[in-house]
């Protein structure tokens, strides 16, 4: 989540007008990602975040988001119902941007996460990719394995400039990656984002699943390996803490045990899912939006937890 429009307040008034959920109340910009516009939108009924798209996100991609959120909340797991217009519609236009006014829940994202939270949300994973076995649209992960190659002949030298050496340890990994990289390993439709920043919680219990907007078709095990990295390491990404590391990998096989083929390309797909975020901060490192209220990430923590999923 990040803000790159301002929505003045006569504008966010006549957009909710278009929906049956009473009067705007307040409005707060929220700082949090890199990605879209994104506003917590409090009205006299209720409270709602209001997401305007702006970067990495085709608008033509937009229906397949809102129908796998629609397709979770039915399901009955802890993911944002989208709000439908008085038409009947999921998607309006503010200030130039397409965006969609989504059920708020409650909880709130921790920044460090126990043992028990990451139990949980192992747990949550394995039932989102359960429930979404059922989910028939699909969409390419367009992160995945050629993003790599080409953002990191695009970033090139550039690399450097965030810390020396940076560019040849990032053509290693594609080296070491690129020819191993696993298939036909169990596939569905994946978050492939979920962050502690995209969990609710209360205590050590998941209350929402949220920012959808990299879902894509791909392995769940891959899904698990982002999950891992995103997790299981202090902030520093020196080394994964083991308490974290074997709680969130039981809570998942809790629900949905991994088969041997999915366990023995864990190490690989996590040095990918490392790869893939590092190559993401880096070209927003590089190329920041200076006029949007947004969080830079610094990209040289998943450069750590590259070395040591290359090292495992």
């Amino acid at each position: 989540m990040a803000v790159y429009t301002a929505v003045p307040a006569e504008a966010l008034d006549a957009f909710l007008k278009g929906y049956d959920v009473g009067e705007l109340v307040s409005a707060k910009g929220i700082a949090e990602g890199v990605s879209n516009s994104n506003f917590l939108i409090e009205t006299s009924r209720a409270r709602f975040i209001l997401t305007l798209y702006e970067r990495r996100i085709d608008l033509a991609e937009l229906p397949f988001f809102i129908a796998l959120m629609e397709h979770l909340a039915a399901a009955g797991l802890p993911v944002p119902q989208p709000i439908r217009d008085r038409s009947g519609g999921a998607l309006q236009q503010v200030e130039g941007r397409t965006a969609c006014l989504i059920e708020y829940l409650p909880g709130v994202s921790v920044s460090r996460p126990t043992p028990a939270q990451a139990r949980s949300v192992g747990a949550a994973l394995a039932r989102l990719h359960l429930a979404s076995s059922g989910f028939a649209p699909t969409r390419r992960n367009a992160l995945s394995l050629p993003w790599w190659q080409e953002t990191a002949a695009e970033l090139g030298a550039g690399l450097d400039s965030i810390e020396a050496g940076l560019a040849a340890k990032v053509q290693a990994a594609l080296a070491r990656i690129a020819p191993h990289w696993p298939t036909g390993l169990p596939s569905g439709t994946i978050h492939a984002d979920l962050f502690p920043d995209n969990v609710l919680m209360l205590g050590s219990k998941v209350t929402g699943l949220i920012d959808f907007y990299f879902a894509c078709t791909d392995s769940f095990a891959y899904d698990l390996a982002v999950l891992h990295a995103a997790w299981v390491f202090p902030d520093d990404g020196m080394a994964p803490l083991p308490e974290h590391e074997a709680a969130l990998l039981h809570g998942y096989d809790s629900i949905r045990p991994l088969e041997s083929a999915e366990r023995a390309a864990l190490p690989l797909l996590a040095q990918g899912a490392s790869l893939r975020f590092l190559l993401s901060r880096a070209q927003d490192w590089l190329a920041p939006h200076s006029d949007a209220l947004v969080t830079r990430k610094d990209p040289l923590p998943y450069a750590r937890r590259l070395d040591h999923y290359a090292a495992s």
